[in-house]
């Protein structure tokens, strides 16, 4: 009997497309999940070896590691295992495999942050909300060229987003010195403090990954240091902003518009107000949710299976 792969949280049945699992077909079982876990039976989760986890759909705690007791290996999408508790896989001997080095979610996720910061400054949510209706508005965007771009967290994210900026709109481009750097960047981009950033640029942008750090890093009282008629990007993670005092400053100032693909809690509740607002461009965490990435996954946790069951598997595996 071979042993069984469990993928889960397939909803959108791009993983069980890809054509990489044939590498494995004579060396394990697959099944691919579309429900919760929560829903399959014991007898299925019983016999599975090895999981695959897409991003942070499920947590896996040690209740779901109690009702799997062969379980060897998760295959954890992206970079980060966030959902995952890792003192119990390590207490039962299951390994973690992290999905890094992809490159479709960069080109995904900066694609996003420039068409926000684009739709946003050209006033697309009015427009589009006005002429639905019937109107025909009279509206006053404003363009990127020329404008500072402040960035929070120059990784690949950043660094790529800054570069977009800088030579294809002529975007004055600078970001945050984080307390303790030294300082050396090899990137020509300028480092400021963070409330010399925020008080100075026409479009904040994050790219900074969550940690206790980052949580709750702009707060009610940066959020007001920001220049008036200024905007913010945030494709990183919700619980850097805080919501309630972006909502307020979305309202009553300083800032003319958002563009957000996160948020603290998800789902965003049906009746949050940033639902109803019309400066404010949403989208339900897209900025990974493209074909290239979900084949990328595929590709990378199919072939990271296959060195494990050869001996060979290396790299980011947390034990």
């Amino acid at each position: 009997m071979k042993p069984l792969l469990l993928v889960l949280d397939d909803w959108e049945k791009r993983i069980a497309a890809s054509h990489c699992w044939k590498q494995l077909k004579e060396l394990v079982d697959i099944e691919f999940l579309t429900e919760p876990i929560s829903s399959v039976p014991d007898s299925l989760l019983s016999n599975v070896s090895f999981l695959m986890a897409i991003r942070e759909r499920t947590a896996l705690n040690d209740q779901v590691f109690a009702r799997l007791p062969k379980l060897k290996l998760v295959l954890q999408t992206g970079g980060h295992a966030y959902h995952i508790d890792l003192e119990a896989a390590k207490k039962r001997g299951i390994a973690v495999a992290l999905g890094r080095g992809g490159k479709a979610p960069l080109a995904s996720v900066t694609e996003l942050t420039i068409a926000m910061m684009l739709g946003v400054m050209h006033l697309l949510p009015q427009a589009e909300q006005s002429m639905s209706k019937g109107q025909w508005p009279l509206l006053n965007g404003r363009t990127l060229s020329g404008r500072r771009l402040g960035i929070f967290g120059m990784g690949r994210y950043g660094n790529l987003v800054a570069r977009i900026a800088k030579n294809s709109f002529n975007m004055n481009v600078v970001a945050w010195a984080r307390p303790g750097s030294d300082n050396h960047n090899t990137d020509d981009i300028p480092r400021l403090p963070l409330d010399e950033l925020l008080l100075s640029s026409d479009v904040v942008s994050i790219h900074l990954r969550l940690s206790p750090e980052s949580t709750n890093l702009l707060n009610a009282q940066r959020l007001q240091t920001m220049k008036p008629g200024s905007i913010l990007i945030n494709t990183a993670r919700g619980a850097i902003v805080n919501e309630s005092a972006l909502i307020e400053a979305l309202i009553h100032g300083p800032l003319a518009g958002a563009g957000l693909d996160v948020f603290t809690y998800e789902p965003l509740a049906p009746d949050s107000p940033l639902r109803s607002m019309n400066n404010v461009i949403l989208t339900p965490h897209i900025g990974w949710t493209v074909e290239e990435v979900f084949e990328e996954f595929a590709q990378i946790a199919s072939t990271q299976l296959l060195q494990y069951l050869n001996n060979t598997l290396s790299g980011p595996v947390l034990l």
